[in-house]
């Protein structure tokens, strides 16, 4: 990416954003070959080419360039399942077994939800997304509600939130326990959701 003259942003502030993903990137790039417990500050700061402080100046501690990777991923996913679900708006429940595929189809490979759900050192990862991740799994549920009622605003917010929230919990469980097929796993939790959904927007 290239830093322009006429960003607004100052360009100590863009370098530190350019600086933030190329360390998260790096990241996802040592997790694709060493479990969690490996990937430490001193090899992120080799593998971007900074120094460790530097690193530490940017994220505090690897707690926190834990929280952050975990939390750009979320995101990451979230525009996916968006894509997903706007595609497929004239029938909720393929948007549903589409947007919750998306996630379970990655748990064979992607880095984060690989690491999560391995025995060697997912332990440490896991409580980003559950016991400790309370205000990430709020993030996600909210911007599910959202999405779910502005494709279809016959859905009240108050119907919807808790569509959402068992989405992302059931994602979750899935992920960390999985059994069968993802795509399988995807249309059979969207059949048990669609008619819910169905029914409260009036739909046979």
């Amino acid at each position: 990416m290239t830093v322009t003259a006429g960003s607004s942003k100052p360009y100590s502030e863009l370098a530190r954003g350019l600086l933030r993903d190329r360390v998260l990137e790096a990241v996802g790039e040592l997790l694709a070959d060493r479990p969690w417990p490996k990937v430490s500050m001193v090899a992120v700061a080799a593998h971007v080419g900074v120094s460790r402080q530097t690193l530490y100046n940017t994220f505090g501690s690897r707690q926190e360039l834990a929280q952050a990777y975990v939390e750009r991923e979320a995101d990451r996913f979230l525009a996916g399942v968006d894509v997903a679900v706007r595609d497929h708006a004239s029938n909720p429940q393929e948007a549903l077994a589409a947007a919750l595929a998306i996630f379970l189809a990655a748990a064979g490979r992607h880095p984060l939800v690989r690491a999560i759900t391995s025995p060697d050192g997912g332990e440490e990862l896991l409580p980003l997304v559950t016991t400790r991740g309370g205000p990430l799994i709020e993030h996600v549920t909210e911007h599910l509600t959202a999405l779910l009622v502005e494709t279809w605003p016959r859905l009240p917010q108050a119907d919807a939130a808790p569509i959402a929230d068992a989405l992302v919990r059931l994602a979750i469980s899935y992920a960390a326990l999985p059994e069968g097929d993802p795509i399988d796993t995807a249309r059979t939790v969207a059949r048990l959701l669609g008619p819910s959904v169905d029914g409260l927007l009036g739909r046979d």
